[in-house]
């Protein structure tokens, strides 16, 4: 039957069609040892058959479906693991109660109190004059506002439909519904670097990682909540530009740095991972127009939304962690406009031009580097943050800052941290190293850069352990996805050879028994037709170096890795067993590490289970039993948390932002009782909160905190010195502890009345000991409030003493040693 035959143009063709075909006269004998698609002349026209184009073949359609069906499957996969990250971090709401956790997010949670009573306009000009106490707090400069904005849009749009949800529900539950997007966002980034099954991978992984889950368990109200889902967001754009060069996904990519700018102040990290980035692949000869359109208007677009954000402002201009970025972005503009002078000169031509580029390139980035350099030169920190400077330096903020050394967070982590985080993901990141490899693409070489800084910086502040597992995560998702794929094609290898040679033997046995003589005839025409189609053996050599010697070196080249199928199944099952343990592990540390609410405490005893709800408690008594107007002073930790709950003014709280004023009340809580009072008095201070858990054996209490108290308010007034507190270097509280630390205003607080409890010991239950000065009376301050479990202490301070007029102290005793027997009148006041 004749076939129809269309003309059609082309430029290109593909190996196998041009095997299919057999068009090999018009193929270019030189593009046969490249890679990629075969070049072809352009014919002015081609014959196709009919049926090829209007006819799909029923392996296209077969291929068609699958890869819908797939998408339709990783769509329901997506939502599952989105139901998963959510469900996960339900522990805290249902062994406990929906409430919020730790100290900043009360913080968090009554600045979004104010946004949705008051509106925006009224969040951007607040003067807080509860806080800081006498000096206040501007909110709406001093507050990254994004986490706020967001739960505030959120109750906002839920009230319009009609769904009558608390702002402190909402506060509570945001942190799981961003985890959702976080893995999601984690898939998409993975996506674009390995695939659709390296992507679900990871995406599974992050939904159940245990250092992203204390972080954002219900009722972890803090930035980082939906500051990690702008960070893998923002990452996914910028790998989705590189990949595909459109100017929609960079501005896109913009838009999504700048709701990182506004979430938390770790943008810095993207704004200078993605300059290197760009740096690495211009030294390694990877430049193209993509990575341009990729960084130029982030750095351009980004720097100027980022100055939107008040508490940013011109420090994204000014500040050294953003010099990196401009840097970059002058290398990248000199190397584009080298690229284009190298298009449209001569190679003669183009050398002189590249000079004349590169020295100006050279000019004007040492002219910038100058102005930088001016500009920073009048700072001692040389433009860079006390935290960015602790980070370069780990030993930094021990010498200089001892008020970020204080924080638990910013303590670099231990060895068994890393296993307690992310598990088995610390054995699998090498694999996926290795896998990124192979193909080494931008893509993959961003993951890796990623991944190293995120190792080098989580391995100084334990916090940042937040910022690797994302990357853990989605190194852990390719090592697993590219081992599930060989061991899977192992076994189909294994499988499929398998009924092979069951075919063929049952052919043989076919074929052997239906043999006839008419085989003999048919194998001598075969013959004839050989000899006469035979070539001679000068072509058939040509032929063999041309045609079977670049097909038997690709079949060498793309032949997969297939391993036996013993040692697949046996592979299979390891993985599949540290798949397991790996969700034991996660739901463990949601469901106990990480879910108790630092408000609320249990402990677990031969009688059951015990609560512990001092906090609140105190609070509340705060609340209802001092004026309006009183102040509180306490250590920093807890300024948030009274703020927010008992609606007290409090003198310093968890910013941070004033050392001087720290160090002040730091000095008081390590002075004897009297000039304690004296600097509490002088600051308007009713009340003094201290935390003490001798008694249940709190460990988490401000005399273990004490130690900072008097680093910190040292630092600033120098007769508060740290070894007059040692006995021998070590800190002690019982017998062998030294007179000033016995008589300072924190022993004192925290330990009136303590042998009442045991019986006239006094056996602090942390320290492990007993106390050195059991019994004392205090003459300044007196105990107004002391919680069940005594954890929480409340105490007033006494009012100044009446004088008698127009005489000192010091006169009325030289009077009274001078006339004893006088007959003056005594003071029935004093």
């Amino acid at each position: 039957m004749p076939r129809l035959y269309v003309l059609t143009q082309t430029h290109t063709l593909s190996l196998s069609t041009a095997k299919v075909f057999s068009f090999v006269n018009l193929i270019d004998s030189k593009s046969l040892t490249k890679p990629h698609t075969l070049q072809v002349f352009r014919p002015p026209l081609m014959a196709v058959p009919v049926d090829t184009i209007t006819k799909p073949t029923p392996a296209s359609s077969t291929s068609t479906l699958r890869f819908a069906f797939g998408n339709v499957l990783a769509f329901f996969i997506l939502l599952l693991i989105g139901v998963l990250a959510f469900s996960i971090r339900l522990f805290s709401v249902i062994k406990y109660e929906s409430v919020i956790h730790e100290f900043d997010p009360y913080f968090n949670y009554r600045v979004t109190q104010f946004l949705t009573k008051n509106g925006i306009y009224d969040f951007w000009n607040w003067f807080d004059d509860r806080t800081w106490y006498p000096l206040g707090r501007v909110i709406g400069g001093t507050v990254y506002p994004g986490l706020t904005l967001t739960a505030g849009t959120i109750w906002k749009v839920l009230q319009s439909l009609n769904i009558p949800l608390s702002v402190e529900t909402v506060c509570v539950f945001t942190a799981p519904v961003f985890s959702a997007f976080a893995a999601w966002a984690t898939y998409l980034l993975t996506k674009e670097v390995k695939g659709t099954g390296a992507g679900l991978t990871a995406a599974v992984l992050l939904a159940m990682v245990p250092s992203y889950i204390s972080r954002s368990v219900a009722g972890s109200y803090d930035n980082e909540a939906v500051a990690i889902f702008a960070l893998i967001f923002t990452f996914y754009l910028y790998i989705k530009t590189l990949n595909t060069g459109s100017l929609f996904y960079a501005t896109l990519n913009s838009i999504s740095y700048f709701y990182m700018v506004c979430s938390w102040g770790g943008y810095t990290f993207i704004i200078n991972l993605i300059p290197m980035h760009v740096l690495l692949c211009i030294v390694t000869g990877r430049y193209s127009s993509r990575l341009y359109i990729a960084y130029a208007p982030l750095v351009v677009l980004g720097t100027l939304l980022a100055a939107l954000v008040p508490v940013v402002g011109f420090n994204a201009v000014m500040t050294s962690e953003h010099f990196a970025s401009f840097l970059v972005f002058i290398v990248i503009h000199v190397v584009a406009l080298a690229y284009y002078i190298k298009g449209i000169l001569s190679p003669k031509m183009f050398k002189v031009a590249a000079t004349l580029v590169v020295s100006v390139g050279l000019v004007v980035c040492c002219a910038v580097v100058a102005v930088l350099v001016a500009v920073v030169a009048s700072s001692p920190t040389k433009g860079w943050s006390g935290r960015s400077l602790s980070l370069l330096d780990p030993t930094y903020a021990s010498k200089y800052i001892p008020i970020i050394a204080s924080v638990s967070e910013h303590q670099p982590p231990t060895w068994p941290s890393y296993f307690m985080d992310i598990n088995v993901l610390a054995f699998l990141v090498p694999a996926g190293i290795i896998a990124c490899f192979s193909p080494l693409s931008d893509a993959s070489a961003f993951v890796i850069l990623y991944l190293v800084m995120s190792v080098y910086f989580s391995g100084v502040m334990v916090r940042l352990m937040l910022v690797l597992a994302p990357a853990a995560c989605i190194m852990s998702g390719i090592a697993l996805s590219e081992a599930f794929d060989v061991f899977t094609r192992s076994i189909k290898f294994y499988i499929s050879s398998l009924s092979e040679s069951l075919q063929t033997d049952a052919g043989d046995i076919v074929s052997g028994n239906s043999a006839s003589p008419q085989n003999d005839a048919i194998k001598t025409d075969k013959r004839e037709d050989s000899l006469k189609e035979r070539p001679s053996r000068k072509n058939k050599k040509k032929d063999k170096e041309i045609v079977e010697k670049p097909s038997v070196k690709s079949k060498i080249e793309k032949r997969p890795l297939v391993l036996p199928v013993e040692a697949s199944f046996f592979a299979l099952f390891l993985t599949v067993l540290l798949g397991a343990f790996y969700v034991v592990h996660s739901v463990w540390a949601a469901a106990e590490a990480y879910s108790a609410p630092s408000i609320v405490l249990t402990s677990h005893s031969h009688d059951g289970l015990h609560v512990f709800d001092d906090f609140r408690e105190a609070y509340a008594w705060l609340s209802h039993n001092t004026e309006v107007d009183d102040k509180v002073a306490s250590w920093w930790d807890y300024g948030y948390q009274t703020t927010a709950m008992a609606n007290r003014t409090v003198i310093v709280d968890n910013n941070t932002w004033n050392n001087t004023h720290i160090a002040t009340v730091g000095t008081a809580m390590s002075s004897p009782e009297k000039a304690a009072w004296e600097i509490f008095n002088s600051l308007d201070v009713k009340y003094v909160l201290v935390v003490f858990g001798g008694l249940v054996g709190y460990p988490s209490d401000d005399i273990n905190k004490f130690l900072w108290m008097v680093r910190i308010g040292g630092g600033v007034f120098p007769h508060i010195k740290e070894p007059d507190y040692l006995r021998d270097g070590q800190y002690r509280i019982d017998s062998q502890a030294t007179p000033t630390m016995l008589n300072s205003l924190m022993y004192k607080l925290s330990y009136f009345r303590f042998v009442e409890t045991d019986g006239g010991k006094g056996y602090d239950r942390v320290r492990r000991t007993e106390i050195g000065k059991k019994y004392f009376k205090l003459t300044h301050f007196e105990e107004v409030f002391t919680t069940h479990h005594w954890m929480v202490r409340i105490y007033k301070l006494k009012p100044q003493k009446n004088r008698i007029r127009g005489k000192t102290k010091k006169s009325r005793s030289k009077s009274s040693s001078a006339t004893p027997t006088s007959g003056t009148k005594k003071n029935p006041w004093h």
